[in-house]
């Protein structure tokens, strides 16, 4: 009775469908742009997932259109006084809001420098609760890191394109072991 079988199968293996049953043709989507079609798989796919395990309560905030539609965002890192406000400027040809430049370290917040119709800054704290802007993700680091963060926003052609971000300057590792021997 039981040749055939192998042991420990309580049925049969399933049997899948062979090919002369009707295959379901996948349909196309066409989008726009890459962006669009990431939009429209995020919204459809990850979020409900994100949504019934409550990832954005424990992790991130949920992601929305302005995070899609962001443009690149370029960081320049260095130590103080190399010059990454100043190669900024030469980028942009022009001086931008909030920018200033001397022999000491004189940028003493991040700024993302974007596109606008107009020269303003605005403050890091009104950046992060913007749903147009992508920057709503830094809420998570408090008012202490959104003090130290504000928009510098300009008509610029390069801005059309990219965000550029200026940093305070970090110390060198001399430096940093002076002032560590220095503290008590």
């Amino acid at each position: 009775g039981q040749q055939g079988r192998r042991r420990g199968w309580a049925e049969p293996p399933p049997v899948f469908p062979d090919s002369r049953m009707p295959k379901k043709e996948p349909v196309a989507e066409i989008f726009e742009s890459v962006s669009d079609g990431l939009k429209q798989l995020y919204r459809s796919k990850i979020r409900p997932i994100e949504e019934a395990y409550k990832f954005g309560e424990f992790y991130s905030p949920y992601m929305n259109d302005s995070d899609f539609d962001a443009k690149p965002m370029v960081l320049l890192l260095g130590q103080y006084s190399v010059g990454k406000t100043s190669f900024i400027k030469y980028l942009l040809g022009r001086d931008f809001p909030g920018a200033h430049i001397g022999p000491e370290p004189t940028t003493d917040r991040f700024i993302a420098v974007m596109h606008g119709q107009e020269d303003k800054t605005t403050p890091g704290n009104a950046l992060a609760v913007s749903a147009n802007m992508p920057f709503r993700g830094l809420e998570m680091f408090g008012n202490g890191f959104l003090s130290k963060f504000q928009g510098a926003q300009l008509d610029s052609p390069l801005l059309h394109h990219v965000t550029l971000i200026d940093t305070p300057g970090v110390l060198s590792g001399e430096k940093q072991r002076i002032g560590l021997r220095r503290s008590p």
